[in-house]
């Protein structure tokens, strides 16, 4: 069988399951994969592969590799290395990122590029694919492609001479052209035929029959469609399903004597740090659209140190009534305490199949449905296709399959990704699907922790780290309109409500009335949003709401270095801070005033959205872009003429693009270029470190 080597790079778990994905197809495609996470370092060895290398990679932060390359990234980077290191290495990379990022699919593109820099060619042309608009329109017409390009490319080399009549003219020794994915769909189907199938199980195949009997029992009558109902065309479709994946873990749920748990069981690459929480501080005001909180951490008991600009992360659980609602729906809240063992099924078809890491040994069934795993993750196809098995009623059953097919596709985006919904909104919106814990086990992803910027600086608040965030909440109407909190800044706010204070100037967990409460904390690895080290250098800041975090500690560091040297040259600081209302959440606003009036920030320039105009002003800078472009020959001689910084921190989707969308005016503008050359100097700003995002959707 014709063997080629999969590498996944993951970081919350998609790239890792569309890998396994591709790699239980490869089989009926005739083909065998060596399944490895990048991180395995010791299972395989690119310097002496032969067969032809595939690789899924994921992006975390606003454009890195996940925390899974780093060493593979760090390896391949070695200037040392020859430019014909890997000239023997053919491969595909598929790329997994958002598009509401600036670097998006960074992540790949990083491995793609310098994979080519050292010799290596594509056998299969790039695949990006967007989490923004679903990942499946891209991730399904490339797998589909891949196994028409791993033919050509077998075809081309150790089996070219059984081909040889089939060959063009053309020198078996030229550089075979990467195959387009877009081109290959036929041609896999047509190399489909040419392989022995008997036995394969092609679900796409074996449930038509099954899909043909359900339609009878679909709904005719509805006028609309919704989670759980379909209208034509989609209902009297035909349906083309994923296959069904194989199941592989063994669960057995023990009684325990109740011992202790805490959330130093949870998993981590890096180290966890638990700290008191010695100050909580609600920024806004009541009537406020939003509601900010300000934390302060005490981490002088440990070896936790960062700088202004860094990010770190919490660990949070899932909320405590979703836990018990889930348990509930699985009619296991009688075993909540059990401990949850588990082993390798023994007769699964699940090729390299491995106990989860994320999920720890002799756990409570509890324990880890709120710390381990991400109970609100939106369902995969995968997910949905294996809870057809499970569902007894025949409408629900067509249902789901038609969530989970190609044809389904559109709903599948509005029902389920659009719509965050959770596998408990599933579970309660298919009341005959009774699936067992072991699947849930096998499909829900690791609980991520959650990145927060520091809003502080060491030098003014020694062993205290300062955090903010707004509370999310959203309406969730899967099923029913419910009003949901995010998974950590709903927990965080319930953790500090008894020592919570309106007054920055009261600390209430030192007056003795409330103990201070605790939560884990541990550092992010990949920081690069720093002042520069050339205190002369002018920087620019633009972070509306609590976008403006990082920019306090800036601030905050910048007072102690002026004031240890008075001498000292620093260069101009401007802020562009943006929020709703100036009465109701202007954040920092005394401690900014403070800042301008000694001079430390240079330029202060803030737009209220909602505010109405005052006196005689017309039309008033409602956004920070507004502003920026109000002020766009400063902004342009600080970043074109004086060798100047701009950092943006806050909401990708509108705000950092809008922002991105002015940069580019300006400079277009005031250097007198056209709008190309103009997005070409932005890039190279960014590529020196000088255009700097610390952004999230």
């Amino acid at each position: 069988m014709r063997r080629f080597l999969l590498l996944y790079a993951t970081q919350k778990g998609q790239a890792k399951a569309i890998a396994e994905e591709i790699c239980e197809k490869a089989f009926a495609h005739g083909f065998s994969a060596d399944l490895h996470c990048i991180s395995e370092s010791d299972k395989y060895d690119l310097k002496t592969e032969t067969a032809p290398l595939v690789v899924v990679v994921s992006t975390t932060g606003t454009g890195d590799p996940p925390d899974t390359a780093r060493k593979f990234v760090k390896e391949i980077q070695d200037k040392a290395l020859p430019i014909d290191f890997f000239a023997h290495l053919r491969y595909g990379l598929l790329g997994l990122g958002d598009s509401e990022y600036t670097y998006f699919c960074n992540g790949g593109k990083i491995i793609d590029k310098r994979l080519q820099e050292l010799g290596a060619q594509h056998f299969y042309d790039t695949g990006h694919a967007d989490d923004c608009v679903g990942l499946e329109l891209v991730v399904e017409p490339w797998i589909n492609g891949l196994w028409a390009a791993l033919t050509k490319h077998f075809m081309s080399s150790k089996e070219k001479e059984r081909n040889e009549a089939l060959k063009m003219a053309s020198n078996a020794s030229q550089r075979m052209e990467p195959v387009k994915p877009e081109l290959l769909y036929i041609e896999s189907q047509v190399e489909l035929l040419r392989l022995d199938d008997l036995g394969r199980k092609d679900s796409e195949v074996q449930e038509q029959n099954a899909v043909n009997r359900d339609q009878s029992s679909a709904p005719t009558a509805e006028s609309e469609s919704s989670l759980t109902h379909s209208i034509p065309p989609l209902s009297q479709a035909s349906l083309s399903i994923p296959a069904l994946p194989p199941e592989y873990l063994q669960v057995h749920l023990q009684e325990s004597v109740g011992q202790e748990e805490s959330q130093a069981s949870v998993t981590s690459v890096d180290p966890i740090f638990q700290v008191p929480i010695s100050k909580a501080v609600q920024l806004t005001t009541n009537d406020a659209i939003k509601t900010t909180l300000l934390v302060e951490l005490d981490i002088s008991k440990t070896d936790f140190s960062y700088q202004p600009g860094d990010a770190f992360n919490v660990i949070c659980p899932n909320s405590d009534s979703e836990v018990q609602n889930l348990l509930e729906r699985l009619q296991l809240t009688d075993r909540r305490e059990y401990c949850v063992l588990l082993k390798i099924k023994a007769d699964t078809k699940k090729k390299g199949a491995a106990l989860p890491q994320h999920i720890p040994e002799g756990r409570s069934l509890q324990f880890i449905l709120t710390w381990c795993l991400e109970i609100r993750a939106v369902p995969k196809k995968a997910l949905l296709r294996a809870l057809v098995d499970y569902t007894s009623d025949g409408i629900e059953k067509r249902r789901l399959q038609e969530l989970c097919s190609r044809q389904g596709a559109a709903d599948y985006s509005r029902f389920v990704r659009d719509a965050h919904a959770s596998v408990l909104d599933l579970l309660l919106a298919f009341p005959s699907c009774q699936p067992p814990l072991s699947l849930l086990l096998e499909h829900l992803p690791k609980l991520q922790p959650r990145p927060y910027s520091c809003a502080s600086s060491n030098l003014s608040h020694p062993g205290k780290l300062h955090f903010i965030f707004n509370i999310v909440e959203f309406l969730s109407n899967t099923t029913l309109e419910v009003l949901r909190k995010g998974v950590c800044t709903g927990w965080l706010a319930m953790v500090v409500a008894p020592i919570l204070h309106p007054n920055t100037r009261v600390s209430p967990a030192e007056d003795g009335k409330a103990p201070a409460p605790e939560i884990s904390i541990c550092p992010r690895t990949t920081n690069f949003f720093h002042l520069p080290s050339d205190p002369s250098a002018p920087i620019i800041m633009v972070g509306p709401g609590t976008g403006i975090a990082p920019f306090i500690g800036f601030l905050q560091h910048r007072e102690k270095l002026q004031e240890q040297h008075p001498e000292g040259h620093f260069g101009a600081t401007w802020l562009f801070f943006g929020c709703r209302h100036k009465d109701r959440d202007y954040l920092f606003r005394e401690e900014l005033r403070y800042f301008h009036k000694r001079g430390i920030l240079t330029h202060l320039k803030v737009s209220f959205s909602r505010d109405a105009p005052v006196g005689e002003e017309a039309a008033p800078v409602k956004y920070v872009q507004d502003n920026i472009q109000l002020h766009s020959e400063q902004v342009a001689r600080v970043l074109l003429n004086e060798s100047g910084y701009i950092y943006v921190c806050g909401d990708a989707k509108n705000m950092a693009k809008d922002v991105n969308d002015t940069l580019v005016e300006i400079i277009s503008k005031q250097a007198g270029v056209e709008t190309l050359e103009a997005m070409k100097r932005l890039a190279t700003l960014k590529e020196e470190k000088r255009y700097l995002q610390d952004i999230w959707s």
